[in-house]
């Protein structure tokens, strides 16, 4: 049987004679992304924003449209209902109230009473504003922490080029999955925040293979052209980046299909950060290598990754 190969093993893509557009293109993903986010915003969950989430079990006759027309009665302000897992399972999010514990308390005490005797209460939780904002802060450190780590560590094992084209590669992916919350209004929760962080990892990764290869031919190849060597390095990494990606997409377009409400936001992040991040892995990170002038010969001392 002959292995699956989605591009030739030994392309020849001219990828940087395409560079310009790619630095275009992304520029226009940054500015829109920030023209959301500062227009739009981002639609913050409980967990960042505080309020009230009811996991409830219904039966199979009742009327989930009489149910969500009742609790829209109630002004309690924003009320979402999700549905997740099994049919009958759902989320009943509540925004948070005015006042403290106590009309927190009524608030889910009304609820109750409205809902149908017959539903099973799972889950009762209140996010409080002082865990909220403590969540929203430690959310944005993560990211913070993980982007400073990775550029410590490519810094480390390459060069100072290396780590300063991935992490403009990384923020830039970063940046633009904020983008795609801020457009879609899809909930920003700590499972996003979580996505975001999946994201980094994985784009760091294709970026570390492709430059580990550059690193390789700047050993190997001492007078050919630094655009034909880039070239090189990617054609010769793409068909793996290509599978890695392929294969990663399936399983998130089958968490995207079949894991329901709950994890929908999260499957979408992580399908535009592997596309992205694959697209800056090779269209991004490594023509940015020839404009911050990358050199051969301090490669020659640096062992493999």
């Amino acid at each position: 049987m002959k292995p699956l190969n989605l591009v030739p093993i030994k392309p020849s893509i001219n990828f940087l004679i395409r560079r310009q557009y790619f630095f275009v293109f992304s520029v226009i993903l940054l500015l829109s992304s920030a023209f959301f986010y500062l227009f739009n915003g981002l639609n913050l969950g409980i967990d960042f924003k505080g309020g009230i989430m009811l996991e409830v079990r219904v039966s199979s006759s009742t009327n989930i449209s009489q149910m969500r027309q009742g609790l829209s009665n109630l002004n309690l302000g924003e009320i979402k209902i999700q549905q997740f897992g099994a049919d009958t399972d759902f989320l009943i999010r509540i925004q948070k109230q005015e006042g403290g514990e106590k009309a927190q308390q009524s608030a889910i005490d009304l609820v109750k009473g409205t809902l149908p005797n017959d539903i099973k209460y799972r889950r009762t939780e209140f996010v409080g504003p002082k865990v909220s904002k403590e969540l929203y802060r430690d959310g944005i450190l993560a990211v913070i922490f993980a982007i400073i780590g990775i550029l410590a560590y490519i810094w480390f094992r390459f060069e100072w080029q290396f780590g300063l084209g991935a992490i403009i590669a990384l923020t830039h992916d970063v940046i633009t999955t904020i983008g795609v919350y801020a457009l879609t209004g899809l909930e920003f929760n700590l499972s996003t925040v979580a996505a975001i962080l999946t994201i980094a990892g994985y784009s760091i990764n294709d970026t570390v293979v492709v430059y580990d290869r550059v690193r390789e031919n700047l050993r190997k190849y001492k007078t050919l052209e630094l655009v034909n060597l880039l070239n090189n390095s990617v054609n010769e990494t793409l068909s793996r980046t290509i599978m890695t990606s392929v294969t990663t997409l399936l399983a998130l377009g089958a968490l995207y299909v079949l894991g329901g409400e709950v994890i929908r936001g999260f499957s979408i992040g992580m399908i535009w950060g592997v596309l992205i991040g694959t697209y800056s892995s090779i269209c991004i990170a490594v023509p940015l290598l020839l404009f911050l002038d990358v050199k051969r010969g301090s490669s020659d001392e640096e062992g493999s990754i």
